[in-house]
């Protein structure tokens, strides 16, 4: 279609040139004493090679008069493509673990008269990987100042760098100025503030701040009922040493947390140093009911109170079902020992060491042998059951 337009377009200048070059006319021009005469045609195009001669200089004089400034933005344009590039330098290399190259390039970036603050942010990231830290600090006073978008930065790095050296309070400062800032509902401020509730003991805090990253999706759940695991163990440790308020501790542990057999634990530990037995066998008898674990029957045995012919009784009706499980036969043992009853608790504990001998199943064979007035009997099982603790040492040494 264009090469058609274009063809018509030349047979039109040609009909035109052609009527032109047989025109007639001519044109007169008289200036006293002076007189020109030229046709017509050549009239025209002189017309036209002057005007098209006079939009060439007109465009060369301005473009002339506007030199300067293209000059100076070319030169700008040129600055920024640098800084840009710098910067881009610096994320790439920091996120390759180039932590020095990333620093250099930032710092470049800086030079350039880069005013954003990424570029200091950077520069004290790879700094504090270098450990670098007066560097880094220095960098990181450079960010202040700057909009709200990169004082979040500023204050997130400064939480993280805070925890990386285990300075929990300072962390929890600078995320407090970020909710001040009216920056809410941060999901890596929530996870900082998660570590340094963590460091800082506040558990409390900690199950708050799971609380909120299980709202916004933003943590596993598994690794939240780990969390919470581990803060209810912490809150029964740090009130185990007052009986009332270990009991409303453990009032307020949900349910699916009461039976896990490492809460429980804790807690039975803490109940039975109180004297507290009763409570303490309830705690393990709900826990192993729900799930076994060997290694938390074995506190049935320690949980000694009143007459234990009941908890006797419990322990030989898992026995029905478990009964290969060495401390389960152990903690018969003990029960029966302290109810008096020294056939069947020497018939457990045998049973106990045969299965998987062990340190405290030969120490309690010794204490029954001194019950008996058997003390060579006695001296034997506590030799037995030192040589299992100096055969652990040697295993954990080698």
């Amino acid at each position: 279609m264009k090469f058609l337009l274009w063809l018509l377009g030349l047979f039109a200048l040609a009909v035109v040139l052609s009527l032109a070059a047989h025109n007639p006319g001519y044109m007169l021009l008289v200036y006293p004493p002076y007189r020109m005469e030229m046709s017509l045609s050549l009239f025209v195009m002189a017309l036209l090679v002057l005007f098209v001669l006079g939009h060439l200089a007109l465009r060369l004089l301005f473009a002339a008069l506007n030199l300067p400034a293209y000059v100076r933005q070319f030169r700008t344009e040129r600055t920024q493509a640098k800084r840009l590039s710098a910067m881009m330098e610096a994320l790439g290399a920091f996120f390759e673990g180039r932590y020095a190259a990333a620093e250099k390039a930032a710092v470049r970036a800086m030079d350039l008269g880069e005013n954003s603050g990424i570029n200091p942010i950077i520069a004290a990231r790879a700094a504090h990987e270098l450990r670098e830290f007066d560097k880094r600090d220095t960098y990181l006073d450079a960010a202040k100042g700057k909009t709200i978008g990169e004082d979040t930065m500023r204050l997130m790095a400064a939480a993280k760098f805070n925890l990386d050296q285990h300075q929990p309070q300072s962390a929890l400062d600078s995320l407090k100025t970020l909710r001040e800032a009216g920056v809410k509902g941060h999901i890596g401020a929530l996870h900082l503030e998660l570590k340094a509730q963590q460091q800082a003991g506040n558990w409390d805090a900690v199950l708050d701040a799971v609380s909120q990253l299980e709202k916004r999706d933003a943590i596993d759940a598994i690794v939240a009922a780990q969390m919470r695991q581990q803060a209810w163990l912490e809150k029964i440790r740090a009130h185990g040493q007052d009986t009332q308020t270990l009991q409303a501790v453990w009032k307020a542990i949900p349910s699916e947390f009461k039976q896990r057999s490492k809460i429980a634990a804790a807690a039975a530990r803490n109940f039975i140093q109180h004297g507290d037995c009763r409570i303490a066998q309830q705690i393990l008898t709900d826990s192993l009911n729900a799930q076994w674990d060997s290694d938390l029957v074995t506190l049935c045995g320690d949980c000694k109170f009143g007459d234990a012919v009941a908890q006797i009784e419990q322990a030989e009706r898992w026995l029905k079902l478990h009964t290969d499980d060495a401390w389960l036969l152990l903690a018969l043992g003990k029960l029966c020992l302290h109810q008096g009853l020294w056939g069947k608790a020497q018939s457990y504990l045998d049973a106990s060491v045969s299965v998987a001998p062990s340190r405290a199943a030969y120490t309690t064979l010794g204490q029954l042998a001194e019950k008996l007035q058997k003390p060579d009997e006695a001296f034997k099982y506590y030799q037995r059951a030192m040589a299992l603790v100096k055969e652990d040492r040697r295993s954990a040494w080698s």
